[in-house]
């Protein structure tokens, strides 16, 4: 039986996708680089070195660590009194908490981000028995490391443990943990997230049901 919710963080407890694109995009112009939303997909979910590194690339500029720092300075001016909570994200929390359920962050975001947006969002830290950030773990998403080292912090098995993700790299990394993954269409359209194979796919963190995340209802 699962014991542990692991909760991606953006797209999937709050929709920061687009400030980080508006971010990213404003930081590589200061570089030449007139880059599009779209550029960004492929990268979507695997943390902001690859996210802002692989557009970058792409445009054949050397991607240095200064490029991120900026962006990140972008990003925290723009997230100020705008970055809210997806809607059932506080709800979804409080019931797993009543039930005793192991609570975790696992993002490839780095951990000042996080902190960030947990802040932003009003989401307590200390909620969480775990938080792993990108920074913390050698290889990004889809590769299974940083829930991996989630379960080990947890001090649990990966199959005792459900991931809620919202993209394709991210559904990618919770399956080859070994783990149950219930995916929200909140980033990406169901259509597309199926490819991945999740174990299940709802609209919203808000139309989350314990049985999708292999709790009992009745716990």
């Amino acid at each position: 039986m699962v014991k542990a919710v692991i909760f991606d963080m953006d797209g999937v407890m709050t929709d920061s996708e687009h400030m980080i694109n508006e971010a990213a995009i404003a930081g590589l112009r200061e570089h030449g680089i007139k880059s599009e939303p779209v550029d960004f997909l492929p990268f979507t979910g695997m943390g902001e070195d690859h996210y802002i590194g692989g557009v970058a690339r792409k445009y054949g500029l050397t991607y240095v660590p200064e490029m991120k720092a900026r962006v990140y300075e972008i990003y925290f001016g723009l997230i100020s009194g705008r970055l809210t909570a997806f809607p059932g994200v506080h709800d979804l929390l409080e019931q797993l908490k009543v039930q005793g359920v192991r609570l975790a962050v696992a993002s490839c975001a780095d951990r000042i981000k996080i902190e960030a947006n947990l802040k932003a969002i009003e989401v307590e830290p200390a909620w969480f028995h775990v938080i792993v950030a990108g920074d913390e773990v050698h290889n990004m998403k889809p590769a299974p490391d940083i829930y991996l080292a989630a379960a080990e912090k947890l001090g649990l098995a990966p199959k005792s443990c459900c991931v809620i993700e919202d993209s394709i790299n991210g559904i990618r990394a919770a399956k080859a943990a070994g783990m149950r993954c219930v995916a929200v269409a909140q980033s990406f359209a169901a259509s597309e997230l199926q490819a991945a194979a999740p174990d299940c796919i709802r609209p919203g963190v808000g139309n989350i049901l314990l049985a999708d995340l292999g709790l009992n209802e009745e716990l």
